[in-house]
């Protein structure tokens, strides 16, 4: 492989160097196009590549197939869940709730989401790793706030937190996007901690 020199006298891969810009204009072509109604099947790069105004080339240098690029691009649409800042198990389950809510009251955010979703059976392997980058670290987060709240009593220590964590998505989810028209979402995501915490909390003694 050619090298050439760097100001500094190091030796680098000869060649353009990567265009963020350009990276840009094609993760957002892509979503674009998602946004519109485009399946992933019927997604191709010619398409995303005259919406970016980039090259197919420019497209095959960065990803090697389309379900890569789908997959990167589905995962900016979402944004890590702040970290826990050591408050009570409810705020951090809030703070948790308010971003899903967030996502699901974007009209693209969820109509690329259905996309992707719907899409699962025909393209496993997108998946399987939209799934390893963009859903298993929120889990991850959030299993953490429950398991804390069970070491301090917070919570009941039998809780099963893939169970409740379930509950938690599926309600703002579910209350979200199929609550009657005129339906108020304010303070949702507080509603539904605080019904949750009456079931995750630890019960009273027996007198």
């Amino acid at each position: 492989m050619k090298t050439q020199q760097t100001a500094e006298g190091v030796a680098r891969p000869a060649g353009r160097p990567r265009s963020e810009k350009a990276e840009r204009s094609i993760i957002e072509a892509t979503l674009e196009l998602l946004g519109e109604g485009i399946g992933v099947s019927e997604l191709s790069i010619e398409s995303i590549a005259s919406r970016a105004g980039v090259g197919k080339t420019t497209i095959y240098r960065r990803w090697s197939n389309k379900e890569d690029l789908v997959v990167d691009a589905l995962a900016t649409l979402k944004p890590p869940i702040p970290l826990p800042q050591g408050g009570t198990v409810r705020d951090d389950l809030v703070t948790y709730l308010r971003v899903i809510q967030e996502e699901a009251l974007h009209h693209r955010t969820r109509c690329i989401m259905n996309i992707a979703m719907s899409d699962s059976e025909r393209h496993p392997r997108l998946a399987e790793r939209f799934r390893e980058l963009a859903v298993e670290p929120r889990r991850a987060v959030v299993a953490a706030v429950l398991r804390r709240g069970m070491e301090t009593g917070e919570l009941r220590a039998d809780l099963d937190i893939d169970m409740a964590l379930a509950l938690l998505s599926g309600a703002v989810i579910w209350l979200t996007k199929w609550s009657h028209p005129g339906d108020s979402h304010a303070g949702l995501p507080e509603r539904i901690v605080d019904e949750a915490l009456k079931g995750f909390r630890p019960r009273p003694s027996e007198p």
